[in-house]
């Protein structure tokens, strides 16, 4: 039904416009008042998911931006180029650190604050490495800049369990994840140009900006945890809590699937520019575009997830994914061994198992946190150290078995494919009912 508003009588009266959801009428005077219309339910989960995302995205953007700068930082830090790989490193511990502090904090004083230290911590180490003398004070600033950035990192995954619980928070965190694998694409193609005009401190103090914009956006995204779903407990019992939820199977199990398939993940960052350029051949420019066809792979495997999720649940794609990811992971050990097919020989299985992160990693956050709703800050701050710490020692046992061939690099990532699979057949168990305490 429409309603026609009318001016008072007078001679010359006239109807006036009608009314619609974008105007009111003022009864005494027979005035339209322009009224902004309130944002749809679309429009508001739009806006969210773009805040997470970028949230999300601080932990890729502030290392890919920088990677094609490091030969020029070692020359002008006056190191040699091995040491800046010490500045990944240092901030892959401050990623894992950090998130054990942030969980707790988020889980008793609401997520917005400590997301907004986060950011600010995040500006700190960004500012910090930019005016870097030396590697020491990068691989200090950078671990600064970590503990900061790993507060988006783990909070946006707990917003999502405040605003969704089960498969749609996996099918959120698919969607989140997809946007933030588009980082590894962009960044480095972003940072190399930028090196064209500019010196490589531009770099960081382009990453204060961004964190700067992104702490103004979060004014406009609301509180996800009310006060009475909020934990009471200390810091102290808050991280003993660390170790009583790490012995409970329906997070154990989740957490392990995700945390082998990053022991292999790390490996395939770390091992694949010398397995593709040194030992096959790989110009140097090319590699990227080798480099890209698995992040298509993950975003893929992700917007397949996002659609699929709830109509067959978190387990059976999890295990699906652990299956894929172990057979990509022996095919490449295989063929890492006999030298059969050559690059393509490992490129391809290398692509399956990097591919199974948009079937697993999301499945296995929103899998250990949705029995722990009230904990879910904590249970995503557990699961994204384990899943840093079993990174850096993906890493590092490719660093210490390396011998100049891709079989270290196809030896671990085996390694990683089988656990993932054998944690998901016998220690995952189907989401229970939530658990409030």
């Amino acid at each position: 039904m429409q309603f026609a508003a009318f001016a008072p009588r007078c001679p010359k009266a006239r109807p006036m416009p009608e009314c619609t959801s974008a105007t009111l009428q003022a009864p005494a005077v027979g005035v339209a008042i322009p009224v902004k219309a309130a944002p749809t339910a679309d429009h508001r989960r739009t806006r969210t998911l773009a805040i997470l995302s970028a949230l999300m995205a601080f932990g890729p953007l502030s290392t890919d931006f920088y990677l094609p700068a490091l030969p020029t930082m070692a020359r002008g830090l006056g190191c040699a180029p091995g040491a800046m790989e010490w500045t990944i490193s240092g901030y892959l511990v401050g990623c894992s650190v950090g998130q054990l502090v942030w969980g707790p904090l988020s889980d008793k004083y609401g997520r917005r604050a400590p997301v907004a230290a986060g950011i600010a911590i995040f500006v700190l180490g960004s500012v910090g490495c930019a005016l870097s003398t030396s590697v020491g004070a990068m691989i200090a600033w950078r671990f600064v800049q970590a503990v900061g950035a790993c507060a988006g990192i783990a909070l946006s995954r707990a917003m999502v369990r405040d605003l969704y619980s089960g498969a749609r928070a996996a099918q959120m965190m698919s969607a989140l994840i997809t946007v933030m694998a588009v980082t590894p694409l962009i960044g480095p193609l972003v940072g190399g140009q930028i090196l064209r005009f500019a010196s490589w401190p531009f770099i960081f103090w382009l990453l204060a900006a961004v964190g700067v914009a992104t702490l103004f956006a979060l004014l406009s995204l609301p509180e996800t945890l009310p006060p009475h779903r909020r934990r009471r407990d200390g810091l102290g019992k808050a991280l003993h809590t660390y170790f009583l939820l790490i012995g409970d199977r329906r997070i154990l199990g989740f957490a392990a699937v995700g945390a082998f398939l990053n022991f292999g993940v790390f490996a395939y960052v770390a091992g694949t520019p010398f397995a593709y350029i040194e030992y096959y051949g790989i110009p140097p420019q090319f590699f990227g575009f080798i480099f890209a066809s698995g992040i298509i792979g993950i975003m893929a495997t992700n917007i397949y997830n996002a659609r699929q999720v709830v109509r067959s649940g978190i387990v059976p794609i999890l295990r699906s994914g652990a299956i894929l990811a172990a057979g990509g992971g022996v095919w490449a050990a295989v063929d890492a061994w006999t030298g059969a097919g050559g690059l393509v020989g490992l490129a391809a299985p290398l692509f399956v198992f990097i591919a199974t992160n948009g079937l697993i990693v999301a499945n296995s956050i929103a899998g250990a946190m949705t029995s722990f709703p009230k904990r879910a800050g904590t249970v995503s701050a557990l699961v994204g150290a384990l899943q840093y710490g079993a990174g850096m020692a993906g890493s590092g046992l490719l660093g210490a078995f390396a011998d100049g061939t891709p079989r270290p690099l196809a030896f671990v990532v085996a390694i990683a494919g089988l656990g993932a699979a054998v944690c998901a057949w016998t220690l995952v168990a189907t989401p229970g009912k939530a658990i409030e305490g």
